[in-house]
């Protein structure tokens, strides 16, 4: 099956007043029809940058964007402007009228495109419902609250009937409760009408939520894509541990002279007491200094960072025995 969005050694390039800033460089990758795909990378990676140019808002210095095959580079300023309507973006900001009331924000772009007055709003209406805004369709954004407005952002969006829908860092304005129910709300939507989601964020935690596959950009570069269990268990770049197990050690004190390893468990190794035969079979705890449940795609995976015993030869036993039991076992440094 040929992908919705195919990217092609994309490079992006601007000048600052600090000199050429590579924005992108030799960016390739391809997304399915149905996905929720997350872009991830700390500040200044390129993420926006290449969200931008996946429906040309910023034009690439090279490189191929293929949407459903066809290139968006090669495309007639009309062929362009019917593409961008099937690609819906929402925006960390919203991005509402302030002058409008709800229901006659979400006709604003409907309007523009010459749909009548009528079949607009009966659209808005169907969508407020779907985003469970239906009661406020009178009320303006400045009566709402910062989750309800990103709920009409995402109605607006869903009135154009887009087969895409670009969100950039559309969570990151929100409080963590509001987050969860909006993330909640897009996988519905991807559910529901089969609308391909792309989500740009610097937070793991949105990305382990709500996406199957992830890439993680680095300084613009990709530096490794796959499915989120694929790089939460077995991240092989820096730029991924860093995102990774960054979010896990945050406000972890650990003793940096002693010897930590990460553990990561699935739902069926999570029945075997792991850490308690440890303990039993080499008569030597272990301090625990993060534990959590992680919940990737539905599927709950548990991870540990673990302090072992200054004996060399006690902590290699110590991992030697975590792998037989078929846990993923990774050695810290105090980079990460």
């Amino acid at each position: 099956m040929e992908p919705i969005i195919k990217i092609e050694h994309l490079n992006k390039s601007f000048q600052t007043k600090e000199g050429r800033v590579d924005a992108a460089k030799d960016i390739s990758l391809s997304i399915d029809k149905g996905d929720i795909y997350g872009i991830i990378g700390l500040s200044g990676a390129g993420k926006s940058t290449l969200v931008r140019c996946l429906n040309l808002l910023e034009r690439p210095d090279s490189g191929r964007v293929l949407i459903e095959g066809r290139d968006l580079l090669t495309m007639t300023p009309g062929e362009l402007r019917k593409t961008r309507q099937s690609i819906g973006m929402i925006f960390q900001h919203f991005n509402l009228l302030m002058q409008r009331n709800v229901i006659d924000n979400i006709c604003f772009p409907l309007e523009i495109r010459g749909v009548s007055k009528r079949e607009a709003r009966e659209k808005a209406k169907e969508y407020l419902k779907t985003v469970g805004m239906e009661d406020k369709a009178r009320a303006y954004p400045a009566q709402l609250s910062g989750g309800q407005k990103q709920r009409v952002a995402i109605a607006r969006v869903l009135a154009n009937e887009p087969q895409i829908i670009l969100c950039d860092e559309a969570t990151s304005a929100l409080d963590p409760q509001t987050t969860r129910s909006i993330l909640e709300l897009l996988r519905q939507i991807n559910r529901d009408y089969g609308i391909t989601v792309v989500v740009i964020t610097h937070e793991m935690s949105v990305v382990q939520q709500i996406c199957s596959r992830v890439a993680v950009l680095d300084s613009g570069t990709l530096a490794e894509n796959g499915t989120v269990r694929e790089i939460f268990e077995s991240p092989k770049t820096e730029a991924a541990r860093r995102l990774i197990i960054g979010t896990s050690t945050q406000g972890v004190d650990r003793m940096h002279s002693k010897r930590t390893v990460r553990i990561v468990f699935d739902g069926q190794s999570s029945y075997e007491p792991v850490i308690g035969n440890v303990t039993l079979a080499f008569h030597t705890p272990v301090n625990i200094l993060y534990a959590a449940t992680k919940d990737l795609g539905g599927s709950a995976v548990g991870e540990m960072i673990l302090q072992l015993p200054e004996d060399p030869k006690l902590g290699d036993q110590m991992i030697a025995y975590l792998r037989e039991r078929k846990l993923i076992v990774e050695e810290l440094t105090d980079a990460d």
